[in-house]
């Protein structure tokens, strides 16, 4: 009898607590994270001094993060971090200053992810640069999600790995987690983000919402040209690109954060 007593009080409180990640809405709405801001250069002007609402993941730690990060916020676009994470294979160089590594200690984490989120002004969420080593290890991911909770900020699981710990992690800690859908550059063709675009709109009609990402810097320039010639075929489909956090759910965003989302 006190097992069940318990299992019932367990499922009050879990039903009382949770709120729907997802708004539920029947527009169509789609949003576009555009990685390496702070790093990278071509196409940085041309996103930020655009009219397509993409939010700007920005690179910590380098010279220009700051400096992107207000630019982006200053002309009304939703910022993020791209917090640099190992990969399985690859350079720990690419990652730049600072970065989340497997031999980190917890508190090294922790205190790295409060640097990259000081280094980032006007940042709501973060994802993952890289990291396909680094997020299916389940200690270092729950530090990165504790801190993102502390500061009240959502998650976007960029898909680097099959195996990543943060959605199990961030459902068990009550945090806000989007998944990617699409990249949208990864091979460096117009002609190819066009197509990824294409897909973005497929995912978006059947599901209500979708995630693409893309980058500036070497691809940037090709990335916004694609972007941008997709418009007209979003437009005839009616799905609105919105910041991320435009996706969540008003439910959620009432809850979960103490700031107001334009």
């Amino acid at each position: 009898m006190r097992y069940l007593i318990t299992l019932v009080l367990t499922v009050f409180i879990a039903l009382g607590t949770f709120y729907p990640v997802y708004a539920d809405s029947e527009e169509l709405q789609a949003a576009i994270i555009i990685d390496d801001f702070g790093g990278g250069i071509e196409g940085v002007a041309d996103f930020l001094n655009g009219n397509v609402p993409i939010t700007a993941a920005v690179m910590p730690f380098t010279e220009k993060s700051t400096e992107h990060a207000s630019w982006a916020y200053e002309n009304g676009f939703e910022v993020m971090i791209h917090l640099p994470m190992q990969p399985k294979k690859g350079k720990l160089s690419w990652l730049g200053p600072n970065p989340i590594i497997k031999n980190l200690s917890s508190e090294e984490v922790k205190v790295r992810v409060e640097k990259a989120i000081d280094s980032v002004p006007f940042a709501k969420g973060l994802n993952n640069h890289m990291g396909s080593l680094v997020v299916e290890d389940e200690r270092i991911v729950r530090v990165i999600v504790q801190v993102a909770k502390e500061h009240q900020m959502y998650i976007v699981d960029s898909g680097t790995s099959g195996n990543s710990k943060f959605p199990e992690i961030a459902e068990e800690l009550g945090v806000p987690l989007i998944k990617r859908d699409v990249f949208l550059d990864d091979i460096s063709s117009v002609a190819y983000v066009r197509k990824q675009m294409s897909k973005l709109a497929k995912i978006t009609e059947k599901h209500n919402r979708g995630v693409a990402i893309g980058h500036v810097g070497l691809t940037g320039k090709i990335c916004s040209t694609g972007i941008i010639q997709s418009m007209d075929e979003f437009n005839k489909k009616h799905i609105k690109v919105v910041p991320v956090s435009h996706l969540l759910s008003d439910e959620l965003k009432e809850h979960y954060f103490n700031y107001i989302f334009d």
